[in-house]
């Protein structure tokens, strides 16, 4: 399943329709109903709550108390094999240029000391949609547009819905276990973690996931958490879904000192290398999966992969290796957690990149300077 951008309006319009609507960055004293498309208001002067009805041209609208918000008309309805119609939601941090009142987001994740948050959800039945809590991250301190990483966290999920990509395992965080879905929506990576069951509530730290996705090779200590929200993606039915309470605090006073990556070590005389470069391509687009393979006899220490690329194709986001490119020139180097190759050993790692024209692989990769042959 792929969605489009979560969208933001650059100002609160009355849309067609629409009972009520709140500008951009109101406050709300008493409960206050938003029907606008992407009208929000604030609450406790902490939190921004936003309708953020961007899939359907339905009306939407939500109910804002002092403490959350609950959908009190949705009339929306979209194949459960698409896009949801919306996500309104709450969320402490900064979405599209609106950032909540006094908020230290975007911090970057190495200086953060604790990330804490609390939420209480209410369900209905007989609709299809999912209870999401999303963490969003990016490699620059960014207030506007879409970040590369989406962390989301499924607490229920009703109807037949799924993540973004595939499952890749299962983990334990916070004292439960959830099932990991990982892939792209074509603008951002996404990793999922799913509940087997439904939670009502959830009192947790929010930096045990973010470390998760970091040990994944997904994100480094360098990047920025830049929100955290919790709401609902509904695609059929959804009035009466609320969150009914919401609380995020997030400390810095970490580590100034971003982890640094050992100097890559060229592979001894008479060592070798093995590129095994898998592609998946479609009209405009493609993805990559890169394997290294050590078939020297010594333990390569930081490795720098440097390639062309054929024109036409350029790399916009990648994951388990910091990739670069200039001109056709591509250098993928590796993270903190496979930067050693044992002798026999591999790294994996991908990317995804823009296509113009046909497709066609690279044709010839060195490791630390070194030729490598192809698997």
């Amino acid at each position: 399943m792929k969605r489009p951008l979560r969208a933001i309006a650059a100002a609160g319009l009355l849309a067609a329709g629409s009972l009520v609507a709140v500008a951009l960055g109101g406050t709300a004293s008493a409960d206050t109903q938003i029907c606008e498309q992407f009208g929000s208001t604030v609450i406790q002067n902490r939190y921004v709550v936003q309708n953020n009805r961007w899939g359907t041209t339905a009306q939407q609208c939500i109910n804002v108390t002092s403490t959350g918000f609950e959908i009190t008309t949705q009339n929306g309805s979209n194949p459960t094999n698409g896009a949801p119609t919306a996500y309104p939601s709450v969320f402490f941090g900064c979405h599209y240029t609106n950032c909540s009142p006094g908020t230290n987001l975007p911090i970057q994740v190495s200086q953060i000391s604790s990330a804490t948050s609390s939420i209480t959800y209410k369900y209905v039945s007989g609709a299809s949609y999912n209870a999401s809590y999303d963490i969003w991250l990016d490699p620059t301190p960014k207030k506007d547009g879409v970040n590369q990483m989406e962390i989301m966290i499924w607490l229920n999920r009703q109807g037949a819905i799924q993540p973004i990509g595939s499952p890749v395992g299962t983990t334990t965080l916070v004292g439960r276990t959830w099932e990991v879905w990982r892939g792209s929506n074509g603008s951002n990576n996404v990793i999922s973690y799913v509940a087997p069951s439904l939670i009502t509530s959830m009192n947790f730290s929010v930096l045990d996931f973010i470390n998760d996705v970091k040990n994944r090779g997904a994100i480094t200590s360098s990047w920025y958490l830049t929100s955290i929200q919790a709401g609902f993606e509904p695609w059929q039915g959804g009035a009466g879904l609320g969150v009914t309470s919401f609380s995020a605090s997030v400390n810095g006073g970490g580590s100034t000192t971003p982890p640094t990556t050992p100097p890559p070590t060229t592979p001894p005389p008479g060592s070798g290398c093995a590129v095994k470069y898998t592609p998946n391509a479609w009209n405009n687009g493609f993805t990559a999966d890169v394997t290294i393979t050590n078939r020297g006899s010594s333990t390569i220490n930081g490795w720098n992969l440097t390639y062309n690329l054929p024109a036409g194709q350029q790399v916009t986001n990648a994951w388990n290796a910091t990739v670069t490119q200039s001109g056709s020139a591509v250098s993928a180097r590796n993270v903190g957690f496979n930067g050693s190759i044992a002798p026999g050993g591999t790294a994996n790692f991908g990317y995804q990149g823009t296509l113009s024209g046909a497709y066609s692989s690279p044709t010839s990769f060195s490791l630390n300077g070194v030729a490598c042959s192809r698997a």
